[in-house]
This record gives C-alpha cells, sequence and structure tokens, in this order.
C-alpha cells in the first residue's frame, strides 16, 4: 500500500495511464502498427502483419514476469519483443520473423510513451476548462468588489477581488494554450531503428514511418530524436509551469485566509481544516496541498533538463532511463494540483466585509497617491506630493483619518470640496482599470470556450 499522504499529490485517473496494464498495451499497440505499416510498404507479408496485430491485441500477458526481466533487459520492450516473438511463433512460425522488424527498443518505449501522454493531456486540458470556468464565474461576481491591493505584503491601493481572479485566470489561460502548443507540436512518432537511420528498412524507410504515423496518429519528425529530448522538456516545462501557476493562485489565497486578514475562506465541509490541538482553527488544505505540489515540480523537470546534454550520441546510457517516471509523475502531480484547485475555487467563501473593514485599516493612508493626483493639477506635483506627504505622518500620531485631517487644511479646501474629497477616498472609485483588465481576461476565456 502506498503512504497515508500519496492520494495528496497523485490522481489515480492519470495513475492509471502510465500503469504497466496501459504502458504495455501501448507497446503492443505500436508493435501492431509497425507489423501493418511494413505490410502495407510491402516489407513483410501481409499475413505475417495479420497473426501479430492478432496476438498483439491478446490479453493476459504477465506483467510481473516481464518488469523482473526488465531488471536484467534494461529495458522493458526487450523482454515484450521475447515474449511477442514467442507467442507469434506458436501461431505462425513464419510471421515470427517479423516481429519488431527494423525497430529497436527505444522506438516502441518512446512511441508508447507518446501515445500515453495524448491521452493525459486530454485530460488535463477538460480539468483545466472546469478550473477556469469556476474562476470566470468567481471574477465575474467579484468584478465591483474592492479589496486592498498588496505589494511587498503591506497594503498597497485598492484592486477589485475580480482582478485578483482575472490575474490568476490570465496565467492559467497561457499554460492551457502552452500545453496545447506542446500537444500539437511535441507528442511525435519515434521510429528510427538501431541508430535511427532506418538502415534496416533502407528506401522503404520513409514510407513505412508514414504509414506507421499514420496508424498511430501521430506527426512524423524531421528525423529520429532517440538523443535530443527537447520535446519531453517542453511537456515537463509545460506541466510544472502551470503547476507553479496554480501554486501561485493557492499561496495569494493562504495569505488572504489569515486570522489578521480573513478575506477567503476555503468551504467548510466536515472534517476539513482542522486542527489536532486547536478546535478553533479552519486551515486551508486545497491550498496547502497545491502549495506543496508547486514546490515538487522544478526538481522532477530538472532531470530532463540535466539529461538534455547527457545523451551520448545516438542512444543514452542512463539520461534516457532517468525520464521514464518523470513525465508520468509530472503528470499526475498536475492532476492532482487541478482537483485540489477546482475544489478551493468552487467551494471559497468571500468576506467582502471584511474586505471593507480592511480597505480602512491604515485610515486613508492608502489615498494618499489618489489625493496627490487629485491636488497636482492646482499645486504642482512637488507640493502636491510635499503636502500629502506631511499629512500622511501626522495623521497617524493625532489618529485621524487623512480624509479628515486633509478637510482641516485651507489649501486643499480651496481646490477640493467635501464632496471631491470623499470621492477621492472612495475605495470603488480608487480600483484603475481593474474592471478593464477583469473584463479583458474574462473576454479571453469566452473566446477560448466558444471560438467564433
Amino acid at each position: 500500500m502506498p503512504s497515508l499522504t500519496h492520494l495528496l499529490f497523485t490522481n489515480l485517473q492519470q495513475d492509471a495511464l502510465f500503469a504497466a496494464p496501459v504502458q504495455l498495451a501501448c507497446m503492443l499497440r505500436v508493435e501492431a502498427a509497425l507489423a501493418k505499416a511494413e505490410a502495407a510498404a510491402g516489407v513483410i507479408p501481409a499475413a505475417a502483419a495479420d497473426v501479430i496485430a492478432a496476438v498483439c491485441r491478446e490479453t493476459e500477458w504477465d506483467e510481473e514476469a516481464l518488469a523482473q526481466q526488465t531488471l536484467l533487459a534494461g529495458n522493458p520492450a526487450i523482454p515484450l519483443v521475447k515474449a511477442l516473438t514467442q507467442r507469434v511463433a506458436r501461431r505462425d512460425a513464419e510471421a515470427a520473423k517479423y516481429v519488431h522488424f527494423g525497430a529497436t527498443s527505444q522506438d516502441v518505449l518512446d512511441t508508447a510513451l507518446m501515445l500515453q501522454l495524448q491521452t493525459a493531456l486530454h485530460w488535463l486540458d477538460a480539468q483545466q476548462f472546469q478550473l477556469y470556468e469556476h474562476l470566470a464565474a468567481l471574477a465575474n461576481r467579484h468584478r465591483n468588489t474592492p479589496m486592498m491591493g498588496r505589494t511587498l505584503l503591506q497594503q498597497a491601493r485598492p484592486i477589485t477581488f475580480g482582478y485578483k481572479v482575472a490575474s490568476w485566470l490570465d496565467g492559467l489561460l497561457r499554460a492551457q494554450e502552452r500545453l496545447a502548443q506542446v500537444h500539437a507540436e511535441a507528442l511525435v512518432l519515434q521510429f528510427g531503428g538501431a541508430v535511427g537511420t532506418l538502415a534496416t528498412l533502407g528506401e522503404q524507410g520513409p514510407a513505412v514511418t508514414a504509414q506507421l504515423a499514420r496508424e498511430l496518429q501521430l506527426p512524423v519528425p524531421l528525423l529520429p530524436w532517440h538523443g535530443q529530448r527537447d520535446r519531453l522538456v517542453d511537456v515537463a516545462t509545460a506541466l510544472a509551469i502551470l503547476c507553479g501557476l496554480l501554486g501561485k493562485m493557492a499561496h495569494d489565497v493562504v495569505l488572504l485566509m489569515q486570522t489578521e486578514v480573513g478575506e477567503l475562506r476555503e468551504g467548510a465541509a466536515p472534517g476539513k481544516g482542522g486542527s489536532s490541538a486547536m478546535p478553533h482553527k479552519r486551515n486551508p488544505v486545497a491550498a496547502t496541498f497545491l502549495t506543496a505540489i508547486a514546490g515538487r515540480t522544478p526538481a522532477l523537470v530538472s532531470t530532463l533538463l540535466t539529461g538534455l546534454s547527457q545523451h551520448e550520441h545516438e542512444r543514452a546510457a542512463g539520461a534516457w532511463h532517468a525520464e521514464w517516471d518523470v513525465l508520468p509523475e509530472l503528470c499526475s502531480l498536475t492532476a492532482a494540483a487541478l482537483t485540489h484547485a477546482i475544489d478551493l475555487i468552487s467551494g471559497l467563501e468571500v468576506d467582502t466585509e471584511r474586505m471593507q473593514r480592511n480597505l480602512a485599516l491604515t485610515q486613508g493612508l492608502v489615498f494618499a497617491e489618489d489625493i496627490t493626483v487629485a491636488l497636482t493639477p492646482h499645486l504642482g506635483k512637488a507640493a502636491a506630493h510635499e503636502l500629502i506627504e506631511k499629512a500622511s505622518q501626522e495623521a497617524p500620531r493625532q489618529g485621524r483619518h487623512l480624509q479628515d485631517y486633509l478637510f482641516d487644511e485651507p489649501v486643499v479646501r480651496q481646490h477640493l470640496s467635501a464632496e471631491q474629497l470623499a470621492a477621492v477616498f472612495d475605495p470603488a472609485r480608487a480600483t484603475g482599470l481593474s474592471q478593464h483588465f477583469t473584463d479583458a481576461v474574462l473576454a479571453r476565456f469566452h473566446a477560448l470556450v466558444s471560438p467564433a
């Protein structure tokens, strides 16, 4: 049994996509497609291809034996091809001569991985849009909800909560587009034979390659990529960026859930977010998991990045093998992150009253820039800045709100009425282009969901 914390960092559906039965099925699919492609090109007899394909559709393969034999063979394709050949020979000894003809182990394993990644990325894409629908609805609902914007963890000036949510969504939409591009460009056929030259197939190599690609519905690269692993790095990096952006969103939520801030809360559920020692606590849960996942993914990507320079010559000793579990783990971590994120955002509780109270914490000091701008046409920038800087120091000393302090300043009353001064200190009017930017992101989301 895995550890008690295993489910926090994985997704059972994604795990299943990379489990032994699916990996084996994908490898057999490659072998069957290869036989069909070679028969179509006249390289092997059609009858042999039919037998090979029929055996590849068989079930009840001994996965445990294949795993044990991999320890000796160096990769799982070698024992699989041996077992496949034996089964084909029991049906047709002549056909057995053509099993795995012209291919190498890495062709089978890399192409099987491409098939697994296709399914995995389709699943992740659907989960992303489910999350983004929740985010879009949340941003739209709080398009005009003022809250305090913060820089360097200090109160800065008002924004809207819709703008904050839109900023999360904006980055995640780019992550979705990045993954879609990687899906289209990086998941390609691997077929090159021993050193990538398809020497065994000779002039029939291109025809077999094209037919094999059609059978598997994978694009054909310019040449085999046994030692050029940048495509896998692209996939890994896109997944890690998505996890990182989800982690940033979660980290914001964690900070806004602090007792002293209290503007957000994760949705309540029996047994969720409690403390073993302190009954009063309501801890972040999904957001905590998201932050943890974001912290794990960079190291996994670094394995592939390191391997870019370690794939010696035409085939690598070690760098290729180091990749095998990295992308499955990244896919599972990303799936877990999306599941936690959907749970977090779909149930997020927004305390707008607390946002209003926090806006008032500084007694108007966060509007210092706004009042400076309002006075600049009358006093000049330097004089307005000097006046408000002094007022921002003196008002707290006197325990007064900056608006009240300035109302007693003759130079301010000379140029601004009480109504004009009050308008400057209205949070709803101090959020800049928050709504404009929110609307732009929402429009982008709707264009992706329902393209014209």
